[in-house]
């Protein structure tokens, strides 16, 4: 089986990079790990066209966007992750789900959205600057992670967990609580 994790900061080892490799590390051995910096990509903004739409392909062309559309299309496990910006996810890892609509949903003759991912799971990972109880008062982690819930959804993924860390501006450390949760989260995978 494989897992593709999409790390969508711009550091690599930050917050969001250690929540993902604590998953990743503690993934059963029958997953094949694919690792992907999202900020290492080129990949062109969508122009919402929908030439995509009736063949399931991007006509743009080709980039790293079309490469990890096929990756999304072969992984049966995503993990993502994010950092928080003004309550949403990093701008490339916007861009990325942008492009590859035709890797997540695809159109019934009627054209009704059709989930292509049925039976796939994802754990999604966010961190954010903001404190924690600013965070949870102004609703930061619940934006971002909102809208990877909303795209993996329709497109048919099983959310198994999330993973959150507010406050990082002051403590980037990982806690030995957050450290177990993750730990568990990849248990279930």
């Amino acid at each position: 089986m494989k897992a593709l994790v999409l790390n969508g900061s711009p550091k690599p080892n930050g917050t969001v990079g250690g929540l993902l490799k604590l998953l990743a590390d503690n993934l059963s051995p029958a997953y094949r790990v694919e690792w992907i910096n999202v900020y290492d990509l080129k990949v062109r903004p969508c122009f919402g066209c929908m030439k995509c739409r009736p063949d399931g392909e991007c006509v743009l062309p080709p980039d790293d966007g079309q490469t990890l559309g096929q990756k999304i299309r072969e992984a049966q496990l995503l993990l993502i992750g994010s950092p928080v910006y003004w309550a949403n996810m990093s701008s490339p890892l916007k861009a990325v789900f942008d492009r590859n609509v035709p890797a997540f949903i695809g159109e019934t003759r009627g054209g009704m959205p059709k989930a292509k991912n049925r039976g796939k799971k994802a754990v999604l990972v966010t961190a954010c600057a903001t404190p924690a109880v600013w965070d949870f008062l102004a609703g930061e982690s619940r934006g971002a992670l909102r809208a990877l819930k909303e795209i993996l959804r329709y497109s048919g993924f099983n959310i198994v967990g999330c993973l959150a860390k507010s406050g990082t501006r002051r403590d980037f450390v990982i806690s030995d609580q957050l450290k177990k949760q993750a730990r568990k989260l990849a248990k279930r995978l």
